[in-house]
C-alpha cells in the first residue's frame, strides 16, 4: 500500500465528512470517493473515529498555520492579535468541513463534532491566550486575566463576523479592527 492510497482515502473522507457531516458519513463512502475497496481502509486506520481524528488533527494544525502566518513582527499586540484571530476565524469560516460540522453540532449535537468544536475553540483561546501572556509580561497591556481575556476576545470576534451579519451588513476587517480597538484594547493599554 502506498501512502497515496492513504492520502486519497483521507481526500475523500474529508469529502465525505464536508458534504454529509461526520454522522451521515459511512465508510462505504469514503471507500466509493477514494475508488478503493472498504478493506483498504481498515489497512490505515482502525475506524471512521480514526479517519476523523486525522484529518480534525490536521486542519486544527493548519488553522494554527493561518493565524501564525497572519502575525508580523513589526505590529503592535492589537494588531497581531486582530490578524490571526480573524484569519483564523475566517479560516473556520471559508473551511467546507468546517461550516458543515458547525451545521451538524447545531442541528444535531453529534456528541464526537462537539468534542471536534471544542478543540477548535481551545486551539483558538491557547494562541490568544499566549499572545496575551507575553503582552503582559512585556508591559504592553494591563495585567489581567489571560484565559478570561481570550475568551472574551475570540466570543467578540464571532460576534462580530458571524452573529452581527446575519440581521445586518458584514463588516469589514478594517471595521472590526476598529471596533475591537475601541472597545476593548484601549482598555487594557498601558497609560
Amino acid at each position: 500500500m502506498s501512502t497515496d492510497r492513504r492520502q486519497d482515502i483521507l481526500d475523500a473522507a474529508t469529502k465525505s465528512f464536508s458534504l454529509f457531516g461526520y454522522k451521515a458519513t459511512t465508510m462505504n463512502q469514503v471507500a466509493k470517493l477514494a475508488n478503493v475497496g472498504k478493506g483498504t481502509i481498515y489497512t490505515f486506520f482502525k475506524n471512521k473515529e480514526e479517519l476523523f481524528d486525522e484529518i480534525i488533527s490536521k486542519m486544527i494544525q493548519d488553522m494554527e498555520n493561518a493565524a501564525s502566518n497572519a502575525i508580523q513582527p513589526t505590529n503592535t499586540l492589537q494588531e497581531n492579535v486582530h490578524l490571526s484571530l480573524y484569519a483564523m476565524l475566517e479560516f473556520r469560516m471559508e473551511h467546507q468541513l468546517t461550516i458543515k460540522l458547525f451545521q451538524e453540532e447545531r442541528d444535531i449535537g453529534t456528541p464526537i463534532v462537539q468534542d471536534v468544536i471544542m478543540k477548535m475553540e481551545h486551539t483558538i483561546l491557547h494562541i490568544i491566550e499566549d499572545k496575551i501572556t507575553r503582552a503582559i509580561e512585556k508591559k504592553e497591556i494591563k495585567p489581567c486575566n489571560p484565559t478570561l481575556t481570550a475568551f472574551i476576545l475570540m466570543k467578540l470576534y464571532i460576534a462580530l463576523i458571524f452573529d452581527w451579519e446575519k440581521n445586518h451588513e458584514p463588516l469589514s476587517q478594517e471595521e472590526i479592527a476598529n471596533l475591537f480597538d475601541l472597545y476593548f484594547i484601549k482598555g487594557l493599554a498601558i497609560d
